[in-house]
């Protein structure tokens, strides 16, 4: 029997202990916390799945479902917009480089800048939006997108969009360009059209790099707490508050540990689900991939 060398699994000894620090012990005491009434006192008694019970009773529905309805129209803007941004950066016109480098801004800015930037625009007495409203006859008097519900959900979603479809585009511009130009050749030949070469190419052919990203970015957007406490904290009258700001509020401003530890359970569990639906999705069109 062949002795096994224990050389490589010592080397991995550090990143283990590097994740179980930094990721494994923080959620296994959240999970302890979310059944326990842990608050600013001192003793914490064990409540079951009281405060589970309590979320659903009052809050999860309402909330869950505007976090879903968030980040399924951030995130379906920001894969329409990137997959059209990337065929313009691949499309053969001069200055691509250029293109590609000032697509680049609303990502590299920080997210606290471009959040007060947009904040700006939104006012209603010195906002570019209000202001140019205004002259076109769009608005009668200055309008306060951020004070009202609908409005303000809706620019939270516009701003969340500007910051992350350059990421998008980039990613796809980059699967995009692993496509064999064969494929595109051979279609010309036989007269093909772009929007035939698109739809019967590159847009199959680019599936699993959108379902890939779709994953990422439904992630990144169900957990988005910048954007929003930045324009709106939550409000107003809680119109976007989402699941990740309602755990902030609770275990943070309302010193509530365990309820908070068990809102923020709850949100691992919805984007478990989440992704083992995007996942199996991925793994279909890679069999179809495949089959062809």
């Amino acid at each position: 029997m062949k002795r096994t060398d224990p050389f490589p699994y010592l080397l991995l000894v550090p990143a283990l202990l590097l994740v179980g620090v930094i990721a494994a012990w923080p959620l296994v005491e959240t999970f302890r916390l979310s059944f326990t009434d842990a608050s600013m006192k001192q003793t914490q008694e064990y409540v079951g799945f009281a405060n589970y019970a309590k979320f659903f009773q009052r809050d999860f529905w309402p909330i869950l479902g505007r976090t879903l309805v968030w980040t399924a129209l951030s995130v379906s803007l920001k894969l329409v917009m990137g997959l059209i941004g990337a065929v313009l950066l691949n499309a053969a016109v001069p200055g691509r480089a250029l293109f590609r480098i000032l697509i680049m801004p609303p990502w590299v800015v920080p997210v606290a800048v471009g959040c007060f930037m947009w904040a700006w625009l939104y006012n209603g007495q010195f906002g570019m939006i209000s202001g140019l409203g205004q002259r076109i006859g769009l608005f009668s008097g200055p309008f306060e997108f951020l004070a009202y519900k609908q409005a303000a959900f809706i620019s939270t979603v516009v701003t969340d969009v500007w910051i992350g479809t350059p990421l998008v585009s980039l990613y796809l511009l980059a699967a995009m360009q692993t496509i064999p130009k064969d494929l595109y050749e051979a279609a010309w030949t036989d007269g093909a059209g772009r929007p035939y070469r698109f739809r019967r190419i590159t847009l199959p052919l680019l599936m699993p790099s959108i379902t890939t990203m779709a994953l990422l970015s439904t992630i990144w957007t169900f957990n988005s707490f910048e954007i929003i406490w930045i324009l709106t904290e939550g409000g107003p009258r809680g119109s976007t508050t989402t699941m990740i700001i309602d755990t902030y509020r609770t275990a943070i401003a309302r010193f509530r540990y365990g309820e908070g530890a068990a809102r923020a359970v709850m949100i691992l569990i919805c984007l478990m689900v989440l992704s083992a639906i995007y996942l199996t999705l991925l793994n279909r069109l890679t069999r179809k991939g495949r089959a062809r």
